[in-house]
């Protein structure tokens, strides 16, 4: 205990406490700002098991955010599941990690659910965090809703059957075409703040006092914050109300835009794996190819191709999802 001793003297943590955090296994679905933020608190506080599930790659602006990345990880060209993973255990090496490089799906994420006694929300966009909530939903797994844009964010606990889920309180997405972090910024503090209250969530629910329902607003600027009770789930809510888990069984389109990236992402059919090395051999000659186990990159057409293990590409330098099937089928194959 001696390496918790300041969180062991807090009395709703005590040796009993530390024992259940160091028991628990936690899921964060995305390591990016709110993530990678939240994944650390969970990992020094002692959470025994943490299971990092990313789609992406560092890049240089990550940094001025994304706290666990430095230029030595950003430099040696890894995904962020891997990298985070790979931080966690200089950070605290009694912590258990598994590193997932992957997009979260309707095809997986109850695999990704198995075993887990709470999901941290690091997500990007709304599609995603409604597939959690229905997840969550669907095998009674609680979970923290997280969001941060410029220098506000908010954050709820969603406990299926004590709390309202996500689409209780907001049934539907914002329509496109709102601010992304690309227009409207995002500052660190910020970032901090939300994911302090997510890995704060977190912990009260692991140690056996959950928060209470409410919807946790916050302006690190001003700065303030606000809480707004949000009462008793809605018998009518189309997840938790009706049970229309529509999102779980969704089959998401095999392309799609990345929020703010000029990029689009190509999705290949579940359980596939690529040889990485082989496509490397394969595409030398259109100049300078970059990869190891985890990712392939090259440059054509005026584009950034990134290939991922298991058959995921990230197009960047365009915005539409068939050029960047064409140019997927063209260079990587079908």
């Amino acid at each position: 205990m001696k390496r918790y001793s300041r969180q062991v003297i807090f009395p709703p943590v005590g040796e009993d406490g530390q024992r259940r955090l160091g028991a628990a296994t936690a899921l964060v679905v995305g390591c990016g700002a709110l993530g990678s933020c939240s994944a650390e608190l969970l990992a020094r506080a002692g959470v025994g098991r943490l299971r990092l599930v990313d789609r992406d790659y560092l890049e240089e602006h990550n940094l001025q955010r994304q706290s666990l990345y430095d230029e030595r990880l950003l430099a040696a060209d890894v995904p962020k599941a891997v990298a985070a993973a790979q931080r966690i255990g200089e950070i605290n090496s009694h912590v258990s990690t598994e590193a997932h490089v992957t997009d979260v799906t309707a095809a997986n994420v109850l695999d990704l659910f198995e075993g887990v006694d709470v999901v941290l929300d690091g997500t990007d966009n709304w599609q995603t965090r409604y597939l959690l909530n229905d997840a969550a939903v669907h095998t009674g797994t609680p979970w923290v809703y997280g969001g941060v844009l410029g220098t506000t964010g908010v954050s709820m606990l969603v406990e299926p059957g004590r709390t309202p889920c996500l689409r209780c309180i907001f049934p539907d997405p914002p329509p496109p075409g709102g601010e992304t972090c690309e227009t409207a910024g995002v500052l660190g503090p910020a970032v901090w703040s939300v994911g302090s209250v997510q890995a704060m969530a977190a912990m009260r629910l692991l140690l056996g006092d959950p928060s209470t329902a409410q919807l946790l607003t916050i302006d690190a600027w001003t700065p303030g914050m606000q809480s707004v009770h949000v009462g008793a789930p809605d018998p009518d809510c189309p997840a938790c109300g009706l049970g229309d888990l529509v999102f779980l069984s969704d089959v998401r389109l095999s392309s799609a835009r990345l929020c703010g990236r000029n990029a689009v992402q190509v999705s290949a059919p579940s359980g596939v794996r690529v040889d990485l090395r082989a496509v490397a051999e394969r595409t030398a000659a259109l100049g300078e190819v970059r990869y190891n186990e985890h990712l392939l990159r090259f440059k054509v057409d005026g584009c950034e191709l990134t290939l991922f293990a298991d058959g995921r590409a990230v197009v960047r330098g365009l915005e539409d999802p068939a050029l960047a099937r064409s140019l997927y089928a063209r260079y990587i194959g079908a």
